[in-house]
């Protein structure tokens, strides 16, 4: 998404996570993805990525040049995204007990509610109508909402009107956003296996049944 939104010419290579090519683990020995691969030089994990992408000073910044308290308010919910949203989005995708998955979906809804509460009072993006990191690490879970967790686990639709209902709609309608997205039959393809809790689905899930955070 970051490489669309700074107009940065690429080629997108789709892996299979249970045959990881060479290539792949070449640039990451875990073989986990996203991953990048820039002449010679690789790398992975997307905020790092995004912000490499962000140090070649080509497209639109994604951090507000020359304001360090606001680069930093973007950094500080961009972590709170990766500590907090993408766990709980796994638990409630992955727990086969039904009160538990609402609990998880109550904490899950919180953590949002709090990127909320951080972002531009008008938006319709975290710092208001142009799209920054924080939109680009949240925007493959929003989603995802819609086309894993609402299938799966009858994930609401944001309530009309709302902060949320227009930082949703954002998303979901902006071109980058929507060049990067794959078909709703992908999605559910793909997070079958969570939704189902099958063993060693990948080590994603493997650290989430053992309490873990992230790989």
């Amino acid at each position: 998404m970051a490489l669309e939104l700074k107009d940065i010419p690429y080629q997108y290579i789709e892996v299979d996570p249970y045959q990881k090519p060479q290539s792949l683990l070449e640039v990451n020995p875990r073989g986990l993805v996203p991953a990048l691969r820039h002449g010679d030089w690789g790398c992975y994990e997307s905020t790092v990525l995004v912000e490499y992408l962000e140090d070649l000073n080509t497209g639109s910044p994604l951090l507000p040049p020359g304001d360090a308290k606001l680069r930093a308010h973007c950094r500080l919910w961009t972590d709170h995204i990766n500590r907090h949203v993408v766990p709980n989005f796994y638990r409630v995708l992955q727990e086969q007990d039904q009160q538990k998955q609402i609990a998880h979906a109550q904490e899950l809804q919180t953590r949002l509610n709090q990127l909320v509460t951080a972002a531009h009072g008008q938006g319709p993006f975290f710092l208001g109508p142009n799209l920054s990191l924080v939109d680009v690490e949240v925007a493959p879970w929003v989603i995802r909402l819609s086309r894993v967790l609402k299938p799966y686990r009858g994930w609401p639709d944001p309530e009309a009107g709302t902060r949320w209902a227009a930082w949703v709609n954002a998303i979901e309608t902006n071109q980058h956003v929507k060049a990067t997205t794959s078909t709703d039959q992908l999605y559910m393809d793909s997070y079958e296996r969570y939704a189902q809790n099958r063993p060693n689905t990948s080590q994603v899930a493997n650290a989430i049944n053992a309490g873990m955070g992230l790989p």
